[in-house]
């Protein structure tokens, strides 16, 4: 008994089925996350390292290079990438896709700890960390006061932070433009030298005097007592008083010497190495990050909740208010890809409904719809995967295809039923009969994404839910098509049009099959003309591949902008400042703009040369009227404009507009463009790098070219004079010691003020330290406790020295990256640069991809390669369902119709070929061929029963023009939604449901003709060779 059998004969079992896979759907879907990408673990692991005061050459030798050595004997590392700077380094560890991420993060963690002991003591320990781009804040908030900024800082660090960071779902709370509180010590160096004191005095002072000691326990009787020695200071002022009792470690009697004496003691904030702003005001941005797996929206919606909360209660003169919302446009691109879903539901009714001309046998095949699409929940759900971009393409392709085999099971029926059967009878003869055909085609599909679980690199596990989801669908439609349509069928089953439409349509439809009969009859009389004409148009379309655009992923109206500011090297962070101010002024009078918010020095600090501005725009809708170009901006026209006027405020500016959704699906930085070059010798690389970037610029197809070479800052380079040292008594340790802590400033305790620890540090006053020679004002003690002035025993020279050293692979490599002009594309981009690249570099220098373009390059290699094997693996299922080696391949001529289709498609409509474009390629493969199978299949049941193959293909093709058609056109209408381009998230599904579109239309037209030729010509050779 067939499965179609028992749910005719049982169907209240067939109705309590789709009851259950739409209910427990439903629930899967009320539970399942909501992310714009996978929920996917990155396979790079980041090492954060921090040394006050050390120069990028010291970070580089003396930290990075040990921790480098260390880690690279551990297996399925893939590629060490390193940055060292002034005071940090950032070391970046690719793995291998097969390396678990957990247990490389504790064998870092491990040879990490062994080498602690040869690393610098003075280093903070290293922050090991694992990446993801979902680890990103999908929301940004922004603080801003008219008051002081301690107490705005103090604000949001006491009352803010952990206000939004015990929300249900928020991972991290961070802190943009946020500067620790501290007790800062101003040393004035003249009062200094008038007591005879060094800093070293005050440093000792504050150990001595600044304590608080445990001091055991006192017990009585009834009652035991803590003891502690209470000597710490709470406040500025008691820090003031606090008594100087030694002098180069010889105690000072009966001297009433303090603190306020030699400096002036403020309970203020670290050094600013960062401002921030939002809409032309100080501010604190948090930046909200979700925790792994938990609906980005929903985090976001209960975050903007708690903002309102808030605001009630603010003190006079704050203001808060969301800056940044990276989840409004995922809210509003899935908004529309549902509606989208639910258009292509209508559409693909119209066209059954047309076709059939029932309402009941309409009604029959789009309940195929909700029990295969809130069936695909209830697998999302058990395999974790949340509603992203790769699950929701997934169940929007599906709504064309999971009508398909209900489709092709009803019209069987349907024809069986006008043959005079019974309507139950018709229900069991149509469902067996068709059972093979709609198995098969079904598999063919399946077949094409069973290669997916090959593929390499990141995008291979942002497919894998791709692959998965659309394979669920599918499946469930198989078993909905051989269970509950023919169930259905057999208790209400209406055929035959009525109206005048109706009737129309369905004597036109028989008209238009007589014609295809006599033009099937002709066309295979010239077979071999047909075969080589039609491989002639096929390989013409290769042609097509060179105009087309070729990006990893097409550019999203997001309406947001980063732009990325630099100022000349070695600028001061108050004239980035100024030179931002001005940018925000010409933002602020854009009307296209919302609202910003801005970085100076980098959300970290230690920027003073770089900012930049978070910009939001309004809606595409909302945005005006541009005057000149009689049209609203899209967000990439606005960039283009932004970007010529920006860099027109000052040539001490540089800007670089970045659209952050091209980034891709890398670790980078985010540029379309990016490569590495590499060489022994750095300045000769750095030489290469500004002669690249010139030649690039030069060609017209770049904009946004940099590189993350920073040229030589100047530097005040102290030199001890160690002849003059010895004479004097002056140890060189002394010398460093006094100039890093009166320069640089030097950390010296914590204190304790509403239950939080805070930092002491000690600096010279500001003025005290504006110039070079301040460095020779200095006075250092010797080993006999005399005062010795720094100029004496030091000399000075200013030098330039490097702001940054990068490296790849444990060599020194600078890496080049811009964004694609407007008569340019990322694929042509990465090509004529790389070309540029390898003439500039001598022997001895190379180059690699990296970032975006290294994975656009290893997915198009991986989509290739899954074309391939899918092919082959449908030839494998294809030649055991059907028992035949020549069968297989007549069902297969239809796929490369489909590539020429879906190619002349993306050229007529001006689009790219991305990853969404070959998601498309792939579904096409077996899309086009259950066309094949419906032909081949009947035809062989016909061949079976004794007709020649010619008389066979003229029954049985017009027999199927109907269902071909059907399936066909359903899947164009269920395309046709997406194919416009309809609201947030449209750039990434239009190029994708075009070549399904073109895809579709030329491989039927084709396949209707091909077919039946090239089955009547291996027909022909199976009985001379005699084989199967």
């Amino acid at each position: 008994m067939v499965l179609s059998d028992i749910s005719i004969k049982n169907p209240v079992f067939a109705w309590m089925l789709m009851v259950g896979l739409i209910v427990f759907g439903w629930i899967s879907f009320l539970r399942i996350g909501i992310s714009q990408m996978p929920d996917v673990d990155f396979p790079v692991i980041n090492i954060r390292l921090t040394w006050n005061g050390a120069s990028p050459e010291v970070m580089e030798t003396n930290a990075v290079d040990i921790i480098e050595d260390a880690i690279m004997g551990i297996d399925g590392i893939r590629e060490v990438n390193s940055t060292s700077s002034y005071g940090a380094a950032n070391i970046t560890v690719e793995l291998e896709l097969s390396k678990n991420v957990d247990s490389a993060l504790q064998e870092i963690q491990t040879q990490i700890a062994q080498a602690q002991r040869i690393l610098p003591s003075t280093l903070d320990p290293p922050v090991i960390t694992k990446f993801n781009p979902e680890d990103q804040p999908i929301l940004w908030i922004g603080v801003s006061s008219e008051g002081e900024s301690r107490e705005l800082m103090m604000f949001v660090w006491d009352r803010l932070k952990n206000r939004f960071s015990t929300i249900n779902g928020v991972g991290q709370v961070r802190l943009g433009g946020y500067v620790d509180r501290n007790l800062r010590i101003w040393i004035d160096g003249d009062k200094l030298r008038s007591k005879e004191l060094t800093v070293d005095d005050i440093l000792t002072t504050l150990q001595r005097e600044h304590t608080e000691v445990p001091a055991g326990l006192i017990e009585t009787d009834t009652t035991q007592y803590n003891v502690r020695s209470m000597g710490e200071a709470k406040t500025a002022s008691k820090f003031s008083h606090l008594s100087i009792t030694m002098r180069g470690g010889t105690p000072i009697y009966a001297s009433n010497l303090k603190i306020q004496d030699v400096a002036r003691v403020e309970d203020g904030l670290d050094d600013i190495k960062r401002i921030s702003r939002f809409n032309g005001k100080m501010a604190v941005g948090l930046g909200i990050v979700k925790q792994r797996g938990v609906n980005a929206v929903e985090v976001a919606k209960q975050v903007k909740q708690r903002i309102e909360e808030i605001k009630k209660d603010l003190p006079p003169g704050y203001k808060m208010d969301l800056v940044f919302d990276t989840t409004r446009f995922i809210e509003e691109s899935i908004s529309e890809l549902e509606f989208t879903m639910f258009l292509s539901a209508i559409l693909t009714g119209i066209v059954t409904y047309l076709f059939l001309g029932s309402f009941s046998s309409t009604i029959n095949i789009l309940l195929a719809i909700p029990t295969s699409i809130m069936g695909s929940f209830i697998f999302l759900h058990f395999f974790g995967f949340t509603l992203n971009t790769f699950t929701l393409l997934g169940l929007s392709l599906a709504m064309g295809i999971v009508i398909d085999d209900a489709i092709m099971v009803l019209e069987n029926i349907a024809r069986h039923k006008e043959m005079g059967k019974s309507t139950l009878q018709a229900a069991l003869d149509g469902a067996r009969e068709i059972s093979f055909a709609a198995t098969a085609t079904t598999l063919s599909i399946v077949a094409i994404f069973l290669p997916v679980a090959f593929m390499y690199g990141i995008i291979g596990k942002y497919f894998y839910q791709f692959a998965i989801t659309i394979t669920a669908a599918v499946l469930l439609s198989l078993l909905e098509a051989l269970t509950l349509t023919p169930m259905r069928c057999s208790q209400f089953l209406n055929i035959g049009h009525s109206g005048w439409l109706g009737k129309k349509i369905d004597s036109s439809f028989h008209i238009f099959a007589g014609y295809y009969q006599k033009l099937l009859q002709f066309v295979l009389n010239y077979r071999l003309i047909v075969l080589v004409f039609s491989l002639l148009l096929f390989a013409s379309s290769f042609f097509l591949l060179k105009p087309i655009k070729k990006e990893f992923v097409p550019s999203q109206d997001q309406s947001q902008l980063v732009i990325r500011l630099k100022t000349p090297v070695a600028s001061s962070l108050y004239f980035t400042d100024k030179m931002t101010k001005k940018c925000e002024e010409y933002l602020s009078k854009r009307s296209e703009v919302l609202k910003m918010f801005v970085a100076v020095g980098g959300f970290g600090g230690g920027e003073s040369d770089s900012a930049m501005l978070m910009v939001t725009l309004k809606n595409p809708d909302d945005r005006p009227i541009d005057p000149l170009v009689k049209k609203r901006l899209s967000q990439a026209e606005l960039a283009s404009i932004v970007r010529k006027d920006l860099n027109k405020i000052s040539k001490d500016l540089k800007i670089i507009v970045q659209d952050m959704s091209m980034r891709g699906f890398s670790s980078s930085r985010g540029f379309p463009i990016e490569f590495t070059i590499k060489g022994r010798d750095w300045n000769k690389l750095a030489t290469y790098s500004e002669e690249i970037q010139k030649k690039m610029e030069a060609t017209g197809k770049f904009v946004d070219i940099d590189s993350n070479y920073k040229k030589g800052q100047p530097e005040i380079q102290v030199f001890p004079n160690r002849t003059e040292a010895a004479n004097r008594g002056v140890s060189i340790t002394s010398v460093g010691n006094v100039i890093s802590a009166m320069i640089g400033g030097v950390q010296a305790g914590q204190f304790t003020d509403g239950g939080h620890r805070y930092y002491i540090r000690v600096r010279l006053e500001n003025e005290d330290r504006l110039y070079a020679n301040s460095i020779k004002k200095l006075y250092v003690r010797n080993n006999r406790g005399e005062l010795v002035k720094m100029s004496s025993v030091v000399s000075l020279e200013e030098r330039p020295t490097l702001q940054s050293i990068t490296r790849n692979n444990r060599e020194r490599a600078i890496t080049i990256f811009a964004n694609p002009s407007k008569i340019s594309s990322q694929k042509e981009g990465i090509d004529v640069a790389t070309s540029i690249a390898k003439k500039a570099l001598p022997e001895g220098y190379h180059l690699s991809l990296s970032g975006s373009g290294k994975t656009m390059d290893e997915s198009f290699k991986s989509l290739g390669f899954v074309l391939m094997l899918g092919i082959l693996i449908a030839y494998m299922i294809l030649a055991s369902q059907f028992g035949s080696y020549i069968h297989p391949i007549t069902v297969l001529m239809a796929m490369p119709f489909s590539f020429s289709g879906a190619l002349v498609a993306l050229f007529l409509f001006n689009q790219s070929l991305n990853i969404y474009s070959f998601i498309a390629l792939i579904l096409l493969m077996g899309l086009v061929k259950k066309n094949s199978i419906i032909l081949v299949d009947f035809t062989n049941q016909l061949t079976t029963e004794g007709k020649n193959t010619t008389t066979a293909l003229l029954e049985a093709c017009p027999i199927r023009l109907r269902p071909i058609l059907m399936t066909s056109v359903s899947t164009i209408a269920a395309a046709l939604p997406p194919a416009l381009s309809l609201g947030p998230g449209g750039e990434s599904r239009t190029p994708m449901a075009i070549a399904i579109i073109g895809g579709m239309l030329i491989s039927t037209a084709l396949t209707l003709i091909v077919v039946p030729v090239v089955y009547s010509l291996f027909s022909d050779l199976k009985k001379r060779l005699g084989f199967h």
